[in-house]
């Protein structure tokens, strides 16, 4: 997989008083509307040498339940065509291990961070998002809703509305803070889980997680994961993403974080017209660091280029043919 990114040494953003980069996703005021993919972006500490954090819209971190979390064996990723598999495991700290260890480099950000959260009940995923409440300085919640619900058999939370609804009303009550539900992609139509969110208290969506998939080594006839399937990300994904970007904007007025496949700004711009509020960079990360900043850069130059004042302008200007 070829990044489109260019070299560490490429212009990052620079400051311009005529064009307003800044965007709202319900209380979080992001100074651009560029962040980062959970899980490829680590507790934003591990790439601190390489990136200058503070230029970023929000640092938006690895997923976090309330106990520590091993994850899957190894191997755990496998590059696919214009893309990656991953099968971590959802690995984490757990929610104290987080608070120790990460917390006081991400409060010192001038940015603020998005915390991605989940759990395997109703119960866990309040809890967690109570525990960050109480922490104070977290910029908002992203409940990551493509995860087993031990309660119901093992049905993922995000592709049954009954549970998508109840996950967001318990983290509603208990925190204050914006929430942003991660959707699922692996439903007939996400409208109605939009539509669902929406109705439930969530003040944003992000759009889109990772597609289920899997390879075979034939050489040895043995999975490229040890988890045997994982998520499919990168380029690969790219027009399903913008696709269900557009199709949730749609059905609901709350802001979209649209993700999936991003590597330069252009990609970033389709999804802004197709009705994203915000973009987050993800595999790109694994093989340019440097790719958020530039595909920030590359929006000020497109508006630039086409007289654009305001980045709010470009959201949702997608026009279908006649």
């Amino acid at each position: 997989m070829k990044s489109k990114a260019q070299s560490p040494k490429s212009k990052v953003p620079k400051p311009d008083s005529e064009i307003n980069l800044s965007v709202k996703i319900g209380k979080l005021v992001m100074q651009n509307p560029v962040t980062v993919a959970s899980g490829t972006f680590g507790y934003g500490a591990e790439y601190a040498r390489l990136i200058d954090l503070n230029l970023l819209g929000a640092v938006t971190v690895k997923g976090i339940r309330l106990n520590p979390v091993r994850g899957n064996p190894t191997p755990r990723t496998a590059e696919a065509a214009s893309g990656m598999l991953n099968a971590i495991g959802l690995q984490g700290p757990g929610v104290d291990g987080f608070i120790k260890k990460y917390w006081p480099f991400l409060k010192s950000l001038k940015v603020p961070t998005i915390i991605n959260i989940w759990g395997t009940t109703v119960e866990e995923y309040a809890e967690v998002a109570r525990r960050f409440d109480a922490l104070g300085g977290v910029g908002a919640l992203e409940l990551n809703v493509s995860c087993p619900n031990i309660k119901e058999g093992g049905a993922q939370f995000g592709t049954d509305l009954k549970l998508l609804s109840q996950v967001v009303v318990a983290c509603r009550k208990v925190t204050t803070l914006p929430l942003i539900t991660k959707m699922s992609p692996n439903v007939v139509s996400i409208a109605p889980f939009a539509k669902a969110a929406e109705e439930s208290g969530s003040d944003a969506l992000a759009v889109t997680n990772s597609f289920p998939a899997m390879a075979i080594d034939i050489e040895t006839r043995k999975p490229k994961l040890a988890n045997i399937t994982g998520g499919l990300t990168g380029p690969a994904i790219k027009p399903i993403a913008v696709k269900l970007v557009w199709e949730a904007a749609q059905a609901v007025k709350i802001p979209i974080i649209g993700m999936g496949g991003i590597q330069n700004a252009d990609d970033a711009v389709e999804f802004l017209m197709a009705g994203a509020t915000a973009v987050a960079v993800g595999t790109a990360n694994f093989y340019e660091p440097q790719t958020p900043l530039q595909v920030i850069a590359g929006i000020r130059d497109f508006m630039e280029r086409k007289k654009i004042s305001d980045v709010r302008e470009m959201v949702g200007s997608f026009q279908p043919r006649k």
